[in-house]
Formats: C-alpha cells, structure tokens, sequence
C-alpha cells in the first residue's frame, strides 16, 4: 500500500479520519505505524497529501489529514477489452488502475464463455475493491470509469463510432499487420481480445467502425501480458 486511501465515511472532521479493517491492519502488521508517523494519504476522487497518526490501537486509528497535491494525470487511453476469465479479471482491473486507464469497456465475443459474465468479481462493490487496491499501488485517488458491454454488433454497430471519435483506434491481434506504435502523445482506443483473439468477424467489425489491426509480433500472449505491454509500448 503506497498510498492509504481515504473514503467519505472515513472523515469525522474536515481534517481528521478514522480508520479500521484492513488498512488498520496493514498499517499495523505491514507498515508497523506508530502513534506520530505520518504516511501518504488520499482522498479518493480527490486530492492527495499527508497523514499524521493521532491515536493508534487494535480497533482503530485516527489521523490528522493535508491534502494539497493533485492525482498524477491519467492516460489518454480508452480500452476496450474482450472480458477476461475470472481468475485473471481482477489481476487485470489493479494492472489497468495502477497504469493509470481512465476508462474500461468490458465486451462481449464469441470466445468469451456466457460464464465469464456471472463472475461475483464484477459485483460493484468487489470491482471497487480491484480498482482501489490498483490505485494504492500507484498513488492515484482516481477511479477508472467501466462500462459493461455484453452485445458486441449492436455496440460496435452503434456506439464504438462516437467512442472513437478524435482518438486513434488500434485493434490488437497477431497477424501480418503493422506493429504496434510507441511513445504516442494522441488519445489512443485500443481493443484487446480475449484468449484465442477475436475471430475474423469481430476483427472486421472492428475495422468497420474505424480501427487499425496491430500486433505485437509473433508470440502468442495472455490477456493480462498484452494488456500492460500494449499500454506500456503504446505510452
């Protein structure tokens, strides 16, 4: 935990929080806080600063909190992604929040199995959960926006044109398409497809809408690899 997250319900004065749970006792057994330090804190969806421990015990802790500084800017990046199994969504949805994503479509494909969408991890609260635990990693207090997609024509069809307006929109998927471009400075809406890739039609309808396909080069990667090695060559 890089930054101690703060929520609304923390705050007892305009200045002063409350804390319990497991960012108690990560302050206790992790960072082994004591009554006086001071660690970084944030507000979430505001601004960050520091936090100095007033009272400290097994139950709670109190701290004065200043917050003056600005959450790091986010990227110029909306990614559009095929739903992942469960057992990588969550690693995904921290990996997206650390790197700074500002907006997530999650979308239906054909190789996304009907199961895929019944998973608890998509549960707001447990998505939150995902998403702060990202956050704390980076030092953000921003949440990024998701959005759930489960039919892929009527959306592509639809809204994906207005999506994509003054962005650059990337499709990746192996093949003999150009490689993916590095170090842009532009607003970028990249698709990422599930394991297997999208198949030919949904590729596509990709590029119907106004998408470029790009690849990586020829190793076959999962989701949550090409997911930060897309973004982190794309930026």
């Amino acid at each position: 935990m890089n930054l101690l997250l703060l929520d609304e319900l923390d705050f007892i004065t305009p200045d002063r929080v409350r804390l319990s749970g497991r960012r108690l006792q990560h302050m206790l057994e992790i960072q082994q806080i004591s009554e006086g330090d001071s660690l970084k804190v944030g507000r979430i969806g505001g601004l960050m600063g520091r936090g100095q421990v007033l009272t400290l015990s097994d139950s709670h802790a109190d701290l004065a909190v200043e917050l003056d500084q600005p959450a790091p800017a986010k990227l110029p990046l909306t990614l559009l992604l095929a739903m992942p199994r469960p057992k990588m969504f969550r690693r995904i949805m921290q990996h997206c929040a650390t790197l700074g994503v500002p907006r997530i479509v999650l979308l239906n494909s054909y190789r996304v199995e009907k199961s895929f969408w019944q998973t608890p991890f998509l549960e707001p609260a447990a998505l939150r959960e995902n998403l702060l635990l990202g956050l704390e990693q980076a030092r953000d207090t921003v949440l990024p926006d998701v959005i759930i997609e489960k039919r892929f024509k009527p959306f592509v069809e639809d809204r994906l044109p207005d999506l994509i307006t003054n962005t650059q929109a990337l499709v990746a998927h192996p093949g003999d398409f150009p490689p993916c471009p590095r170090a842009v400075t532009s607003p970028v809406t990249l698709a990422i497809g599930p394991e297997g890739g999208w198949i030919p039609y949904e590729v596509d309808k990709l590029m119907e809408a106004g998408f470029s396909p790009v690849q990586l080069g020829p190793r076959i990667l999962r989701v949550e690899t090409a997911v930060t090695a897309l973004i982190g060559r794309l930026f």
